[in-house]
């Protein structure tokens, strides 16, 4: 049969438009699954565990659990967790899950008494692991069930959208460290030491052989449980011989000041510092960690890798998404290469979080060592707490970026934690509205992900003296609770009931923040600093200022900031050329409107030269302005 050729032309160009359609079909949808996996910024709530739902507001030094109460894990509740998702918290890191020495007699479930001697405060240091393979019987309703009761507090995290986070502590353990749930087949660190030679590659301590361990002499008036009688405080513990203490002291008897209550792990590291173990090809720190995991396949590694890698997977595969690593710098980078590709390859997502304060070992621990994150202390925490106490200058922000430039998105931010005073008590800032320009530099000027320490969203002052601990610091040793947060807690309703104004207000604050942090894609973009261009060329715009710009293809954000406590200030704001070039602004008028309150706007002037904004800023207050 003959086809007319008008209705074949028509049918192929059905044809070809079908086919175009669906061409374009498949490009949204491709678009559609970019958009869906852009990066986003990560936040870090990092909430002391034992103290979280504790609503004792007794707070007694040195105080038992009876007398202060003391958090637990079921005190996370779908509600609790709720509200700590909606606080704009992608991650919760858990302080003080690993079973650490405690106070408190715990022998009816076959856990042995921790001695005072070599206890800090009672209810211990969570950095002081006696067990890394159950959790602190402290947290649980039932101690026997203790594991489970953790167990289903993930998968409640899982459930409100929470990541979940613990610590592991690498460079040191309890000296009593004794595991009596260990899986079958593991040994206890030391079980199988020799204990008759300082070092020995397997071994997993240091000794000193032939010399007993002595309890440091007590100084200051200081006395263990603050006087309070104990069966087991005598001024002595067993240990014979010596082993070497957490923070690398050597002595027998170590300082007071020493990590008394830890003993070191030995990495394969000689006393005069040989090392033991194979190093890291050239080049190396250019390969992914799967190479970084093959390459270890067939080395032999010291004993003590062995048991700390076996721990983490461990942890892994209950469900937890990531560690934070204690003191990482203590240890060596060919151990974190080993461990931290092997937790890789079981889950590529993990979340893997070192303290190092080294800027000279950054970069080995993060492309040698397969770190996801450091710390971002010794530059941009310290930094900024100089500029929130009045005598720091806005302008030492400027190198910050700079220098990390290269590594910028593994710097994690915070401007709290446990180590560090809380920004409201009188030794840091005395003020925590002061840190509302700080938390938004912190939270906006780069990539990293950035944390927050609980109570710090309420301005907690750290006030309490609760035993070991000292004020200015909530006490991560002590059993009390903290009150900024036992308020909003509310007898478990978690609402904010008992807040104050101030404290809802800093919170509605903090959780705008962070909210917008969490869904901008400029902050996963581009930086470029403005502070050094307005400082010269913008007249009322100084050292208690800070300025700069964040953007992609689809945001352009001005973040602006003032430092000053007590005054405002007025100017106009200058964007250089190159700036407005990159972008491509044509000459004319653009709408700025501030992204936290949504309640002011102003004006961005483009000319061929750059462009201009006129901008008011009150006392402690920040911007951060999307163009429109």
């Amino acid at each position: 049969m003959i086809k007319h050729p008008i209705v074949s032309i028509a049918m192929i160009l059905l044809v070809l438009i079908s086919c175009d359609s669906k061409k374009k079909d498949i490009l949204k949808e491709n678009n559609r699954a970019e958009i869906a996996i852009a990066p986003k910024k990560e936040v870090v709530y990092q909430v002391f565990t034992r103290l979280f739902g504790n609503t004792n507001p007794t707070n007694k030094p040195w105080g038992t659990i009876e007398e202060n109460g003391v958090g637990k894990f079921n005190d996370f509740t779908d509600k609790a967790l709720s509200k700590i998702k909606d606080l704009g918290v992608t991650y919760i890191w858990y302080t003080g899950v690993p079973h650490h020495d405690v106070i408190r007699d715990y022998t009816e479930y076959g856990i042995s008494n921790d001695d005072p001697d070599v206890v800090k405060g009672r209810a211990g240091s969570p950095y002081a692991v006696k067990d890394y393979y159950n959790v602190n019987p402290d947290l649980a309703e039932n101690p026997s069930k203790r594991l489970e009761e953790f167990e289903a507090l993930i998968a409640r995290s899982h459930k409100a959208g929470l990541k979940v986070v613990i610590d592991i502590v690498p460079n040191h353990v309890a000296r009593n460290y004794q595991s009596i749930t260990k899986p079958e087949g593991v040994t206890d660190f030391g079980e199988t030491d020799d204990k008759t030679v300082v070092y020995n590659v397997n071994n997993n301590f240091y000794y000193n052989p032939g010399e007993p361990f002595v309890v440091p002499e007590r100084r200051d008036g200081y006395v263990p449980l603050g006087g309070s009688e104990n069966v087991l405080l005598d001024g002595k513990f067993d240990e014979n011989p010596s082993k070497w203490t957490g923070n690398g002291s050597r002595l027998s008897q170590p300082d007071p000041n020493d990590w008394y209550e830890t003993v070191k792990i030995n990495y394969g590291i000689t006393p005069d510092g040989h090392h033991d173990f194979d190093s890291l090809p050239e080049g190396f720190d250019a390969k992914d960690y799967k190479a970084h995991f093959e390459f270890w396949q067939d080395k032999t590694v010291p004993d003590s890798w062995v048991k700390f890698k076996d721990i983490a997977l461990y942890w892994t595969a209950k469900g937890v998404d990531g560690f934070r690593y204690d003191m990482a710098e203590m240890v060596p980078v060919a151990f974190w290469s080993y461990m931290n590709s092997a937790i890789k390859m079981k889950n590529p997502e993990a979340f893997l979080l070192a303290e190092v304060y080294n800027p000279s070992l950054y970069r080995d621990y993060i492309r040698k060592g397969k770190m996801d994150y450091l710390y971002d202390k010794v530059q941009l925490y310290d930094t900024l707490k100089h500029v929130m106490q009045g005598w720091g200058k806005t302008d030492d922000i400027v190198p910050i970026q700079h220098d990390l430039k290269d590594i910028e998105h593994h710097m994690l931010h915070f401007l709290e934690n446990h180590d560090e005073q809380r920004i409201a008590s009188p030794e840091f800032a005395g003020n925590a509205e002061k840190a509302k320009p700080a938390m938004v530099v912190s939270a906006t000027i780069s990539t990293s992900p950035t944390l927050i320490y609980f109570g710090q969203e309420f301005g907690e002052p750290g006030a309490e003296d609760l035993g070991f601990g000292d004020p200015s610091r909530t006490s991560i040793f002590d059993y009390g609770s903290v009150p900024t947060l036992r308020r909003w807690v509310n007898d478990k309703n978690f609402d904010g009931g008992q807040s104050s104004p101030e404290e809802l207000e800093l919170y509605d604050f903090y959780k705008r923040l962070l909210n917008f942090t969490i869904s901008s894609e400029a902050l996963m973009g581009d930086y470029q600093d403005l502070h050094d261009y307005n400082t010269h060329n913008t007249a009322h715009y100084g050292l208690k200022q800070f300025s700069y710009a964040r953007w992609s293809a689809n945001e352009k954000l001005i973040v602006v900031n003032n430092f000053d406590a007590d005054y405002g200030t007025e100017f106009y704001l200058k964007l250089p050329k190159e700036l407005v070039e990159a972008w491509q602004l044509k000459p004319g008028e653009y709408m700025l409107e501030d992204q936290l309150y949504k309640s002011y706007q102003t004006l961005l002037q483009v000319s061929e030269n750059g462009a201009e904004a006129k901008i008011a800023v009150k006392p402690l207050q920040s911007f951060i302005f999307k163009l429109k």
